[in-house]
């Protein structure tokens, strides 16, 4: 199985885009971020042409996630990430694919911070590790893929000082990220390229693509079950490259 994580930053304004990379990659498994389309504007039939059946929850304008498969259609368990009833944002789905639970998310940005952006963010965290240790307990193969919007380390990120104010580097962001490995999950990029600079993030401004000045925002981390079965890893790095194309190129694993 071939498992991937894009944040396609409008899927509509970038669908071209997408069924290009899907009909080269062909990945299995796509979890999708930043869709910028409610749920009656999801493309589910474009994506089903391409071979894809698709689960999905969208939000006018900003976030909305989705789970696609390639020749399935993926089972829905849970279309928002529990704690907090009152959290209307679309920044987490959930579904079985061919015996894998699938878990999608788009974590807060959490600038500017200090202030109520970042408390979101580090609460919001807070709940996906309180369920993502619920996800480890099943003893299920569990996969958390997606935007974490978090920089785990200073080498997941170009040489600058610009960031350093940034809520994407700050301790409290990269200690949730850590809490999540010391739960056991696994990082499978890490795993696989332990000593690499990887990015998966350039930002449109300041020329930063065409000086690789990137960060690494995306992550697919894998529940111990799922690690044993780590065949590969990988960015598609030159899907930023192309005319029209998200801030973020896929990242995606192969599994045994």
């Amino acid at each position: 199985m071939k498992l991937a994580t894009f944040n396609i930053n409008n899927i509509n304004s970038r669908l071209d885009n997408l069924l290009a990379w899907l009909a080269l990659a062909k990945p299995d498994v796509v979890c999708l971020q930043e869709l910028k389309a409610r749920d009656m504007q999801f493309p589910r039939t474009a994506l089903a042409d391409a071979g894809y059946g698709a689960v999905w929850k969208g939000e006018p304008t900003w976030n909305g996630v989705a789970i696609l498969a390639r020749g399935a259609e993926p089972v829905l368990t849970r279309d928002a990430l529990p704690g907090d009833d009152a959290d209307r944002q679309s920044r987490y789905i959930e579904a079985a694919v061919n015996g894998i639970v699938i878990a999608c998310l788009y974590a807060p940005n959490g600038n500017p911070q200090p202030g109520p952006k970042f408390q979101y963010k580090l609460a919001w965290h807070k709940r996906l590790e309180a369920h993502a240790a619920q996800l480890l307990d099943t003893g299920l193969p569990v996969v958390l893929a997606g935007d974490y919007n978090i920089v785990p380390e200073p080498r997941d990120i170009y040489a600058t000082r610009s960031y350093d104010d940034n809520a994407l580097v700050q301790p409290q962001s990269r200690a949730a990220f850590a809490a999540l490995i010391e739960q056991g999950w696994v990082d499978a990029l890490r795993k696989v390229y332990p000593k690499d600079t990887l990015y998966t993030f350039w930002d449109y401004r300041r020329n930063r693509w065409p000086r690789d000045a990137g960060l690494r925002l995306d992550h697919i981390l894998l529940s111990k079950t799922l690690a044993r079965r780590l065949k590969g890893a990988g960015i598609d790095r030159d899907v930023r490259g192309e005319d029209g194309a998200s801030d973020h190129a896929p990242v995606w694993v192969e599994l045994k």
